[in-house]
């Protein structure tokens, strides 16, 4: 029973509020009815007050509708009350009534006017503003906000659970800010229709005490008035109550916490200010006929207040200095010999002769992202990335070399892959990367540049514009993670290079933990550690997880009964993970992918041709160029969308198109019908034909 009322509690309000349009209620129980109303919009307005963010209250809109529902209702009944019972309806109406005429009528039905006119035209008006341009601004931004999530799950920041949460979140303040547009349009029709009810009590009353009544027309003035106003007021100030919460929850764009925290923090932030208005309060107190008391005792308060916060402030800096002085002393005493010094030493120089797997160098402004005695997070970052990698694609990254270099520009960095340049970049360490939308709703000052791991059109701006270019639909990145997701996208282009016969063995090691027989009967009978190493360095060319090293080697032991071709292998093994290929490639159960016509995969066939080192395609110029044209063409059709762009072909001719394709499209993967589950949704958003 307790759960069934609490399943179906809100909507048994909601029909209760629909009933007080047509039975009379009486006047005790409306005077309660009033109060729990007043009290619900107090309790709103307080929740609003101590929330960090609109979606910590996500159900406003629908309790907005609710609110106001309940408020027409008693409205309704009152003025049945009023015009039915001689303007006797309930002792809430008549104390609020006579509390604001205090015997005076014209006094009463200014005040009243006053109260109205400024919920409909300041707060209800502004809300309302406020709620269409957030509606507008956060529609607007959520490319590029899903374009961030896909950057960060890509660097290793987060991981896939907290991508799905972030998307989730995008998704619901979207929502949330759609809802607070229209919902405002019913806190603007409430406030009319209290000036329309509060006419109609007032007009009807007059007439009826007048016509039907036997007082006299003072006496109907009198009662009337306080019956009209009282009710007025009853409804208007909880609609005054629930028109400020929406104002305040829609101004909650920016906010890092509670109004009540923000308020504080950002007011004795800013010691100055208070000391200037105290002086010139007590300036104020100087000049005759003024409140001299209240000012100075004003002004005092400020300047006391101005100079405790001052104080707080200072000794805030000089924590802040003894710690970086700190930092600093430890990095001297724990610094290395010098550079000559230490290659004094011949056999020192023999580690000039090393091959790192992954190197990075920068420029000397740099140097402080990097190194952790002076805060740098980039270290931390990459481990972060390394452990995600694995747990995705199942390989474990080197570690990365990372030493300022003098030949780079100051703001410049290298990314080396076994000791050869791959990747160059340049941040600027005091700016923020802005990525441009597709439509931004305004421009921005800034640097123009391009994104470096992606090719996004961006600026660099600087951090005092960080909020205006988000409200205009940017994308903003900090320096840090602009480069290191350019390491990240560098690093995984790459990865193939970088599986070497050590980290192959470490492989299989692990593997034989769990498995060793399997390992046993795959090495070396079956297959040779190089053998090996070759098929786990396709799949990773191709973005193809090795994760499970089990499924990879029953696959490779059942294929090698009929063919030694390590391509053909290598292509049984993608079939076996077909479920992983899908799960990497597949989002949200659909698979957008380019096909060909019959007719080309015909001619691709007829031009495999085979010699001494194996089979490669070797297609007529003119077809070449035809499908080269219309494939990018369509893949431009996939800018829009959160997948890489995909071929998807017969399993036949599927790696030789991979490799023909791979130096004209290094970021278009190549699938076969045999890798794809049967679940999956497959779209095609493009064809070649002849």
């Amino acid at each position: 029973m307790k759960k069934l009322f609490n399943n179906y509690i809100i909507s048994l309000f909601v029909v209760v509020i629909i009933l007080f349009l047509l039975v009379p209620l009486p006047a005790g129980l409306l005077d309660a009815m009033f109060i729990i109303n007043i009290s619900l919009a107090l309790i709103i307005l307080l929740i609003t007050m101590n929330i960090g963010e609109a979606l910590e209250f996500s159900i406003f809109p629908s309790l907005l509708l609710v609110t106001t529902l309940f408020r027409l209702g008693l409205n309704i009944s009152s003025t049945r009350l009023i015009l039915t019972k001689g303007g006797q309806a309930g002792k809430v109406i008549e104390a609020f009534g006579s509390f604001v005429i205090q015997g005076n009528i014209v006094v009463g039905i200014i005040i009243f006017l006053i109260i109205v006119l400024m919920q409909f035209i300041v707060i209800t008006k502004g809300a309302e503003r406020v709620s269409e341009v957030a509606a507008r601004f956060t529609l607007d931004a959520m490319p590029g906000k899903q374009m961030a999530i896909d950057a960060d799950l890509s660097a290793g920041l987060i991981t896939e659970q907290e991508a799905r949460t972030r998307r989730y979140k995008i998704q619901k303040e979207a929502d949330f800010y759609g809802a607070m547009d229209g919902a405002t349009k019913i806190v603007k029709g409430d406030a009319i229709m209290s000036i329309i009810i509060t006419s109609i009590n007032f007009i009807a009353g007059m007439i009826i005490g007048i016509v039907q009544g036997t007082m006299e027309i003072g006496e109907v003035l009198q009662v009337y008035s306080i019956a009209t106003i009282g009710d007025g007021l009853v409804s208007q100030l909880p609609a005054l109550l629930i028109s400020t919460a929406t104002g305040m929850i829609v101004t909650r764009a920016v906010s890092e916490g509670s109004l009540n925290k923000d308020v504080i923090t950002q007011f004795l932030a800013q010691p100055q200010a208070l000391m200037l208005a105290g002086v010139i309060l007590a300036v104020f107190g100087f000049i005759p006929n003024t409140p001299h008391l209240q000012l100075f005792i004003i002004a005092g308060g400020l300047i006391l207040l101005s100079r405790r916060s001052a104080a707080q402030i200072r000794k805030n800096e000089e924590l802040a200095l003894a710690a970086e002085a700190q930092a600093q002393e430890q990095e001297a005493a724990a610094a290395a010999p010098s550079e000559t010094d230490y290659y004094k030493d011949v056999n020192n120089v023999y580690s000039l002769l090393n091959v790192e797997p992954i190197e990075m160098d920068f420029g000397y402004s740099l140097i402080p992202m990097v190194d952790e005695a002076s805060g740098g997070k980039l270290i931390s970052r990459i481990v972060i990335f390394r452990r995600q990698y694995a747990q995705d694609m199942g390989f474990v990254i080197p570690s990365v070399r990372l030493r300022d270099s003098a030949s780079l520009g100051t703001n410049q960095y290298v990314i080396k892959i076994k000791d050869e340049e791959v990747a160059r970049g340049e941040i600027l360490v005091d700016y923020y990367l802005a990525l441009e939308p597709p439509n931004p709703a305004g421009e921005i000052d800034g640097i123009e540049t391009i994104e470096p791991a992606y090719g996004i059109p961006s600026r660099w701006i600087l951090p005092e514009n960080k909020e205006m270019a988000e409200i205009y639909g940017y994308t903003v990145i900090d320096p840090l993670s602009v480069m290191m997701t350019h390491l990240s996208e560098t690093i995984k282009k790459h990865t193939y290079e970088l599986l070497s016969r050590t980290e192959t063995l470490q492989l299989i090691e692990t593997i034989k933990k769990t498995s060793p027989e399997l390992v046993d009967e795959a090495f070396p009978n079956v297959i040779s550690y190089a053998g090996f190493q070759k098929i786990l360095s396709n799949l990773l060319k191709e973005g193809v997880p090795i994760k499970d090293l089990g499924t990879i080697l029953e696959c490779i032991i059942e294929t090698s009964t009929g063919t030694h071709d390590l391509d053909l292998i290598t292509e049984n093994i993608r079939a076996s993970l077909k479920r992983t290929i899908t799960r990497r490639f597949c989002v949200d159960g659909q698979l957008r992918v380019i096909t060909l016509d019959a007719e080309v995969e015909r001619a691709i066939i007829s031009s495999l041709t085979k010699n001494d080192q194996g089979v490669y395609l070797a297609l007529n110029p003119d077809l070449l160029q035809k499908l080269v044209s219309q494939l990018s063409d369509c893949a431009k059709k996939f800018s829009g969308l959160s997948q890489s762009p995909i071929i998807l072909t017969s399993h036949i001719i599927r790696v030789y198109l991979a490799r023909l394709l791979e130096q004209f499209f290094p970021d278009m993967y190549v699938l076969s019908f045999n890798e794809i589950v049967n679940t999956v949704q497959i779209q095609a958003i493009g064809n070649i034909t002849m």
